[in-house]
């Protein structure tokens, strides 16, 4: 069951998204942000994180997820060390998926040659 209340958040999520993108003028990077940001600020209200422990991946996934990640990196690493967590919990929560990305990124490059457009 759990997979597939998963599947329908993450789902609905990018369905969001996708109605921002075809009606309104935003741009998918304004959305970007717009998803970083909110993740960020219902976590700080205490809402995201009960709703991530109802949907799971997908709350975690998508793009509010990842604010939802640099937000609680931020308040656990606030917590152990002071002030200095505000600028070292985000990154260090999400190191592995930042490295990730960047490795799959350089993988994907070294097989696949571009196309001009």
């Amino acid at each position: 069951m759990q997979y597939i209340i998963s599947f329908i958040v993450g789902g609905l999520l990018c369905v969001a998204a996708q109605i921002l993108i075809d009606k309104t003028k935003l741009t998918p990077a304004r959305i970007l942000v717009i998803y970083v940001t909110s993740g960020v600020l219902l976590t700080a209200l205490g809402i995201y994180g009960p709703f991530v422990d109802f949907a799971g991946a997908g709350a975690t996934v998508p793009l509010t997820g990842f604010g939802y990640a640099l937000a609680k990196g931020v308040s656990e690493d606030v917590a152990s060390r002071g002030a200095v967590g505000i600028f070292t919990g985000g990154l260090g929560a999400c190191a592995s998926g930042i490295a990730a990305a960047i490795f799959f990124s350089l993988l994907f490059t070294l097989f696949k040659k571009p196309k001009a457009k």
